[in-house]
């Protein structure tokens, strides 16, 4: 099929019988053009198919009105509500989102932003991959004089003049242990997440620090390193459980990370929350239909890609002042039937849900 040849502005104006200049202001809703003329114009735009060229647009505009965002996983609860959020904010502010997903993959990150930038982008949004410990990409986008703002996920070394919206890792990976700690648990393990990753980093610095301050020993053959993903979960508890003695709880890096260690439990024999208990950190959609239903650490993915995308356009339009901005969103934590307590499972409703 041969495609359509691209009509312009000149097309427009040949048909109409008028200058360039006219059908440009026209289309832009400029007072000087009648609205006679305009309306015209705008016909004849239609009927021969004419839409607006943004790359020839941001030539000669100062700002493209588009946001490039960059994220690891979009098959994924926590990231597709976060990306809905962004979307619906950014129409809002009548700004168009370009998205891009890394796989998890760094080379993919960088191709991904260096398209971004081409494409002339106010803003790049990221949350780094997995894989991410060069910052010389993020440093360059700076240099272009294009805002960085990392949403969740940053990287480990510093990038001067970029901005951050976060989650209060830390403060809800001590909220979960307290919980634990507070229903009578001691041998306490945590499964999943990466160190080198910030999120990884900073929930088993919550672990360590809330087990510390309430005078628990840190057992390091309990802290189970892998990623955020089921896999890393099953992996987890298999190896909990080669260790011989089992924790009585675990603290999860991630809701899929929970639901491989429930896997894993299921094939060792194991019962959950009665053989071994468990909290994670984050939620799903799906999360009360996964029996027993999971306790966790909510984050409000709507209020963390909101604010991202208000936290990206205040600092386009400052043009005066500083261009950082460095917010952290708290966490709520939820109980259900796991962390609870065998007494305060036996004594409440299945469906109940209570928000510390």
């Amino acid at each position: 099929m041969k495609r359509k040849t691209h009509i312009t502005l000149d097309d427009i104006a040949k048909k109409v019988k008028v200058s360039r200049v006219t059908v440009s202001k026209a289309l832009r809703g400029h007072p000087d053009i009648s609205e006679k003329t305009a309306k015209l114009i705008r016909k004849v735009a239609a009927e021969l198919g004419y839409s607006p060229n943004f790359i020839a647009r941001n030539l000669s505009a100062r700002r493209s009105n588009m946001l490039g965002v960059v994220i690891p996983k979009i098959a994924h609860f926590f990231f597709g509500s976060v990306i809905e959020a962004m979307y619906n904010t950014a129409f809002d502010n009548k700004y168009e989102t370009i998205l891009t997903v890394s796989q998890e993959n760094a080379e993919r990150e960088r191709k991904h932003i260096q398209t971004l930038v081409s494409m002339r982008v106010d803003g790049i949004i990221v949350s780094v991959s997995q894989q991410t410990t060069d910052v010389e990409i993020f440093k360059w986008v700076r240099k272009m004089g294009i805002p960085v703002l990392f949403v969740d996920r940053m990287p480990e070394l510093p990038v001067p003049g970029s901005s951050t919206v976060l989650v209060d890792d830390r403060g809800g990976a001590i909220k979960a242990v307290e919980q634990a700690i507070s229903v009578g648990y001691q041998k306490i393990a945590m499964v999943g997440g990466n160190p080198q990753i910030n999120i990884g980093k900073n929930r088993q610095l919550g672990f360590e620090e809330a087990l510390t301050q309430h005078g628990l020993p840190v057992t390091q053959e309990w802290i189970i390193h892998g990623g955020f993903g089921k896999e890393d979960g099953y992996r987890g508890m298999m190896q909990l459980h080669q260790l011989g003695a089992l924790p009585e709880f675990i603290f999860a890096a991630t809701y899929p990370v929970a639901l491989g260690v429930i896997e894993a439990a299921k094939v060792l024999g194991l019962r959950v929350p009665d053989d071994i208990d468990i909290i994670c950190f984050g939620e799903s959609d799906m999360i009360d239909f996964i029996q027993p239903s999971l306790s966790c650490v909510a984050q409000n993915t709507q209020e963390l890609g909101a604010r991202a995308v208000k936290a990206m356009l205040e600092i386009i339009q400052n043009t005066e002042g500083s261009s950082e901005l460095h917010i952290v969103i708290p966490t709520q934590l939820v109980l259900r039937e796991t962390g609870i307590g065998k007494r305060s499972r036996a004594a409440r409703s299945p469906q109940l849900e209570h928000t510390v």
